[in-house]
């Protein structure tokens, strides 16, 4: 005889919220620590000599075991849970901030980010949106717009709060305390997490157990097999291919540009800092727009203003440019992490939500990990970022046909 669900009642707040906020937290601290990178940028330049390829080859190193991982952790977290994948990535990505503490040589770089973080950021979205779309069916978009709202936080205050340590007791320290406070925050974050509200004795979005018994369906959809042969999933991947592309070498190579201009490095990171709090604005706004307008409509969106701010960036040569380009830049930003998963969720339902996702973000991830390599390479070989630059607006004008290109309803899309 098969053992019933513990039942969870809270007259007060639904559990789905907590898992809302433990989400935040995750978020914070990982797309805290991606951010950070752009700040030590300048500084392992500045004492080991690296060339921007080399330092940029780690970020982008760090993007591919991301993408390959997400597939990996997608599907451990169909079958296992998230709090387990979790639990492993935060243990990981810790360890690897804490050990920049001793690094001398580039290959330890490579080890350390690329390898550990890399691994310790590939679950930070897939295992954490996978759940709130199995948790929120009406307000999926506003509740992922929320959870990502926490790495917009993180985006805002790491930059800021690296920049001023390592003025003070250096970048090695910085790491090295950064790292051993990410693993006890991540691994509690981590325990707060259900893979679904069935196994709670709930259902989605809070309704109460009386409520019509089809009304929403946790765990249906597509197969993998029907996804496979859908057109929807290849054109979602490719438009994450361009977005990826362009978001992470602005993440990468956005301060040391500044610095180029002759800005101030604390000055440059707070251009980072404004990316992260308008993407803390386009995360929620995105969210709730999801939730009416629906995937090809916000895809669309973001695209739109990602290559309206890129157009701007062409011009930027002062700090009051670069915080104009951060300001139309961050909603895009934001946008983009906030509406994939709930995209997945719409057009092939959450049955094999982790594995689909974890595709998109893997694909995705092939344009994250070329784009700021290419951009260092393209720096160290003409000395400046304008043809990187130029190349960025030609991906934004890409994922922008390559999203209307969308069906409009899920409906007609899943499975054709």
């Amino acid at each position: 005889m098969s053992k019933s669900p513990p039942i969870i009642r809270d007259k007060v707040l639904f559990y789905g919220y907590r898992i809302v906020a433990a989400c935040c937290v995750i978020q914070a601290v990982n797309l805290g620590g991606i951010f950070t990178f752009g700040v030590l940028f300048a500084e392992l330049e500045r004492e080991f000599g690296w060339s921007r390829t080399a330092i940029s080859g780690a970020s982008s190193f760090a993007f591919l075991i991301m993408g390959g991982g997400a597939v990996f952790m997608g599907r451990a977290g169909d079958r296992f849970g998230p709090r387990a994948v979790l639990t492993v990535a935060g243990i990981m990505f810790g360890l690897g901030y804490a050990l920049f503490y001793r690094m001398e040589a580039a290959w330890e770089l490579y080890v350390y980010y690329g390898l550990l973080v890399g691994i310790g950021i590939a679950a930070h979205d897939v295992s954490t949106l996978s759940t709130i779309a199995r948790w929120f069916v009406r307000r999926r978009g506003l509740m992922t717009g929320f959870v990502k709202a926490g790495a917009g936080f993180g985006q805002v205050v790491a930059p800021i709060a690296a920049a001023a340590m390592i003025a003070g007791p250096g970048w090695r320290f910085t790491c090295l305390l950064f790292g051993l406070l990410a693993i006890p925050v991540l691994i509690g974050a981590a325990q707060v997490l259900h893979r679904n509200p069935s196994s709670l004795g709930l259902k989605p979005d809070g309704e109460t157990p009386d409520a019509s018994p089809n009304q929403f369906q946790q765990e249906d959809g597509a197969t993998l097999k029907e996804a496979f042969r859908s057109r929807t999933l290849w054109v979602l991947c490719i438009a994450k291919f361009c977005d990826l592309f362009c978001l992470f070498t602005v993440i990468v190579h956005i301060v040391p540009f500044g610095v180029d201009q002759g800005i101030e490095p604390a000055v440059a990171a707070g251009v980072l800092s404004t990316i992260g709090a308008m993407s803390i604005v386009g995360r929620i706004v995105l969210g709730g727009a999801f939730d009416r307008f629906g995937a090809r409509w916000s895809l669309l969106t973001c695209f739109a203003v990602l290559a309206a701010s890129l157009g701007l960036l062409q011009f930027a040569e002062s700090a009051l440019s670069l915080f104009l380009f951060a300001l139309i830049y961050g909603p895009a930003h934001g946008g983009f992490w906030t509406i994939t998963s709930p995209s997945v969720a719409e057009y092939f339902g959450t049955r094999a939500h982790g594995t689909l996702f974890g595709l998109v973000v893997c694909c995705g991830t092939f344009g994250a990990t070329l784009g700021p390599v290419v951009a260092g390479s393209l720096f160290d070989a003409l000395g400046s970022y304008s043809s990187a630059f130029a190349l960025l607006l030609g991906f934004s004008l890409a994922g922008l046909v390559a999203a209307s290109m969308l069906p409009r309803y899920a409906k007609a899309s899943a499975i054709n």
